[in-house]
């Protein structure tokens, strides 16, 4: 351990203790906490950082959209825009948040997208404003005490599990490991392919240490990827843009599948400048060879934001499709969901 992270250790029980105050106050009903007659599923993780929410959510959408229609509510990380608000053609990133514009780029009028910074206050005006919605799927939401989802899944990094981490600023959990117990599942995220059943049957042993919850594995899958401009041919030869909370996991897929010239890292939720786009646009031009850039979706909806596009129109810009894929079990957490949403949904 190095002198600095030990001088961490008191800053991180002052945290641990103050965020577990703040859950006995939520435990005890003493801080008040709505629960809804109305399927609501969060989705959560411990860790700051990237756990694959997103895609965690494009899943539940294919799930449960034969059976209900959908509404995704979150906070709108990054916009600057207050309230409550309902994602529309005239929204950007900039409105509504990358994650809700990216949902909503890809599905329209097929879901409803919202974001509210008060979610207790969102979920009645969703379904007084649009009677139709079935379900609302709560993001970012294990942390969100104020609401109670009556289904909680909780996502865990694989390569960095919450039985193995510590409480910021020592670590990078929120709350204490216990906070595992408001879950109704556990999902292990962005597992490599080649993870065995004896190293899942350890790592769900040790889950079961500290909460005894169904745990299930998935691993993130990518499709080719798609060009912005549709008659682009995609070189072999890749610039990497992304502004994602971890972004090793998209790095190794992408050095293993192309000549990757330099990966352009950006902090989470990035708001793109026109510079950026310039110093990478900068960086292409001075290649010998053709060059294309991929990004990630949810980068996309902001490099084409309207003020960007005359300059990222000069590069050959692609986008890497993503998705969620459980390794094994899959159609047992699928029928898990779709049982809450049968017993919630008000008769």
């Amino acid at each position: 351990m190095s002198v600095f992270k030990f001088l961490l250790l008191p800053f991180a029980m002052l945290y641990d203790l103050a965020t577990g105050i703040r859950n006995s106050l939520y435990d005890r009903q003493l801080k008040p906490s709505a629960h809804f007659d109305f399927p609501v599923i969060g989705i959560g993780n411990l860790a700051v950082g990237g756990t694959g929410k997103t895609p965690m959510v494009e899943h539940l959408i294919g799930v449960l959209s034969p059976f209900a229609k959908i509404a995704t509510l979150s906070r709108g990380y990054g916009r600057s825009t207050k309230g409550l608000r309902f994602a529309g053609a005239d929204d950007s990133a900039e409105t509504i948040g990358d994650e809700p514009m990216q949902l909503y780029t890809k599905h329209g009028s097929r879901i409803i997208v919202a974001v509210c910074e008060d979610r207790a206050y969102a979920i009645p005006h969703i379904l007084q404003q649009h009677p139709e919605c079935g379900v609302i799927l709560l993001d970012d939401a294990l942390q969100h005490r104020r609401v109670r989802p009556g289904f909680m899944i909780l996502l865990t990094d694989y390569s960095r599990p919450f039985y193995r981490d510590h409480v910021l600023p020592y670590g990078r959990l929120r709350e204490g490991r216990e906070g595992a117990l408001r879950a109704d599942v556990i999902v292990v995220t962005k597992c490599p392919h080649e993870i065995t059943e004896e190293e899942m049957m350890t790592m769900e042993n040790a889950i079961h240490q500290v909460a005894h919850k169904p745990v299930y594995f998935s691993t993130i899958r990518y499709s080719d990827p798609v060009a912005v401009n549709r008659t682009a041919a995609l070189s072999t030869r890749v610039v990497l843009v992304s502004g994602i909370a971890n972004a090793a996991v998209l790095e190794d897929y992408v050095r293993k599948n192309f000549t990757l010239l330099h990966h352009f890292r950006f902090r989470d939720h990035h708001a793109y400048s026109i510079s950026d786009i310039e110093r990478i646009a900068h960086f292409v031009a001075k290649q010998n060879q053709p060059v294309s850039v991929i990004t990630t979706e949810k980068d996309l909806v902001k490099l084409t934001a309207q003020k960007l596009k005359p300059f990222t129109e000069k590069v050959n810009l692609f986008y890497l499709p993503i998705e969620m894929e459980f390794i094994r079990n899959g159609k047992d957490f699928d029928t898990l969901v779709l049982d809450y949403l049968k017993r919630a949904t008000p008769q």
